[in-house]
């Protein structure tokens, strides 16, 4: 029935419109906590990364081992990367958001 509704009002040229706002539901405060948590979780893994990557690769370089020393740079690389793209998350989905808004 509310499906119809707005169809009718996009037909008739009436304006859809979307405002995000985590207030506008109870439980948005406990989503952004959680949010945040996870975030600091995940770089809390990007950083133990990083440090066993870097041990991996001094160690690897050391002892002419070139598997762990390739182990090493790679864990290294990719945690950097996810820190990166942890950073930059809030970002990204704000410009695709913005991006997607300008649609019509």
């Amino acid at each position: 029935m509310m499906a119809t509704g707005l169809l009718v009002m996009a037909a008739a040229g009436g304006a859809v419109h979307m405002q995000p706002q985590l207030s506008g539901l109870p439980g948005g405060s406990v989503l952004q906590s959680l949010t945040n948590g996870i975030g600091a979780w995940s770089l809390a893994a990007a950083l133990v990364g990083l440090v066993i990557g870097a041990a991996a690769w001094a160690l690897g370089a050391h002892s002419q081992n070139y598997q762990q020393s390739y182990v090493g740079k790679r864990t290294v690389l990719v945690s950097g990367l996810a820190a990166l793209l942890i950073g930059a998350a809030p970002g990204i989905v704000n410009f695709f958001f913005m991006t997607g808004g300008k649609v019509h």
